[in-house]
């Protein structure tokens, strides 16, 4: 498991190649909107962020003394230095089908699918107020299904069939094909078991 180091690493990393692009190029390949000059606002669950260009700090836009965890701070910039040019092409896909996502598949079970399936097979109300809060969008998919849009340009659609005497239940998460193109195998776990934990926090 990453260490919080390893974030602070990995954010000054990104920095240093983010910099050197253009405010204009960044902005318009994220998908980010910009209120004002070398800023953009960050839409990220159910939070929005300010990010100023080119120190990319972050700022809770509706609560500047929160802090924003730096996995997402990691995951926002790493979404933003994904290929330029991918877009959502509607073909969906399991997460063993993104190349090289087969080392992360069990870290991605522990921290996405199991506790979407464990925690929300029997609370199929908690699971709609919580996408309904991210501003998920229905799908006429097994029990629940929704599609969530974490990033401009990288839907993620979760699914649950509920069990019952015979059969367990079960959950699926798909990403769009061009997924992989963006973000790495393991940007896409962490991605997806953000989403599975901030769901389970909001229906409470």
């Amino acid at each position: 498991m990453a260490r919080v180091d390893d974030y602070f690493n990995a954010k000054k990393i990104a920095v240093e190649s983010l910099s050197k692009e253009s405010f204009e190029d960044l902005a318009a390949s994220s998908g980010f909107q910009s209120p004002a000059e070398n800023t953009l606002t960050v839409p990220f669950l159910n939070r929005t962020y300010k990010m100023v260009f080119p120190s990319f700090d972050f700022t809770d836009q509706d609560d500047p003394e929160k802090e924003v965890p730096i996995q997402e701070q990691v995951l926002i910039l790493h979404y933003m230095m994904g290929d330029k040019t991918a877009q959502p092409s509607d073909d969906w896909v399991a997460y063993r089908e993104i190349p090289g996502a087969t080392f992360y598949f069990s870290a991605f079970c522990k921290r996405a699918i199991d506790p979407l399936k464990n925690v929300f097979e029997h609370n199929l109300e908690g699971l709609d107020k919580g996408a309904q809060i991210l501003e998920a969008s229905e799908l006429d998919f097994g029990d629940a299904g929704y599609e969530f849009k974490p990033f401009p340009r990288v839907p993620v659609r979760m699914i649950l069939y509920v069990g019952d005497d015979e059969f367990p239940s079960e959950a699926n998460i798909l990403f769009d094909s061009s997924a992989g193109d963006i973000l790495s195998p393991e940007d896409l776990a962490w991605l997806a078991g953000m989403i599975v934990y901030r769901l389970m926090a909001l229906a409470r």
